[in-house]
């Protein structure tokens, strides 16, 4: 039974740590640093750092990875390649990215799980919810890849329902800039930042947080995202103890 929007019961404010349960969105731009496409070690080195805090404090972590920096399906399928085929590309470019953080976190000495929607037993577990359960109770970090296994369907989708089924108390989605703003802040300084703002505004005022499938089904469950610069040093760890980071969606 929830006791507040998000939230599991007995789930809350624990030892300075306000979610128990937390799945982080990383999006594959995120992982190629400065190059401009590709993975950088060195960015996926300092992710991994960042992450492996979050377990320090006992919090269960799920992560869901987009594949962007590799192959992006949509546009492959906007300039002549067949839309499935093209989407069943961008989901292994995900597998790649996923086996790159699994990497990284266990040179930390981390227990890491990589489960693929897609069936790919050399180097992933297929998805399983109950073993992702078991997982994460062990203090297992589990990184899904392979987005739903499904093609037209984004990995942001991905990550709002791989978090309905693991029972996760936040997403966490992590981006270029530190939260959601009314236009693009690299484009128009101006720009106002939104510290807080509800599923039905994002929507009706067509900001392209997540997509409208991801931001409904988190409407529909009542699941907060908070969206935040993922490069900025403690920013998860921040979050996590209740801090003002990034834009909060909710009702």
């Amino acid at each position: 039974m929830k006791t507040k929007p998000g939230g599991k019961a007995g789930s809350g404010e624990i030892s300075g740590r306000k979610y128990k349960r937390v799945l982080l969105k990383i999006s594959g731009e995120a992982l190629m640093g400065d190059r401009g496409y590709g993975i950088d070690p060195a960015t996926v080195t300092f992710m991994a750092g960042e992450i492996q805090k979050v377990s320090s404090m006992g919090a269960e972590l799920a992560i869901v990875v987009g594949g962007g920096n590799i192959f992006r399906g949509v546009q492959a399928s906007l300039e002549g390649m067949e839309r499935a085929s093209a989407d069943y590309m961008g989901m292994l470019a995900t597998v790649m990215n996923a086996i790159a953080i699994q990497n990284a976190l266990e040179r930390l000495g981390l227990q890491t799980r990589v489960q693929s929607a897609i069936e790919i037993r050399e180097l992933a577990e297929p998805y399983v919810r109950r073993k992702a359960m078991r997982h994460l109770e062990k203090g297992r970090i589990v990184i899904f890849a392979a987005g739903t296994g499904n093609p037209y369907f984004t990995t942001d989708t991905a990550a709002a329902l791989r978090a309905m089924e693991i029972s996760a108390d936040v997403i966490l989605k992590g981006t270029k800039v530190d939260g959601i703003y009314n236009a693009d802040p690299v484009k128009n300084r101006s720009a106002k930042k939104y510290d807080f703002i509800s599923y039905k505004d994002v929507l009706k005022k067509n900001l392209r947080v997540m997509d409208s499938t991801a931001i409904t089904l988190c409407m529909e469950n009542d699941l907060p995202i908070v969206v935040f610069n993922v490069r900025k040093r403690d920013n998860i760890t921040r979050i996590l103890k209740g801090g003002k980071i990034g834009t909060t969606v909710s009702a």
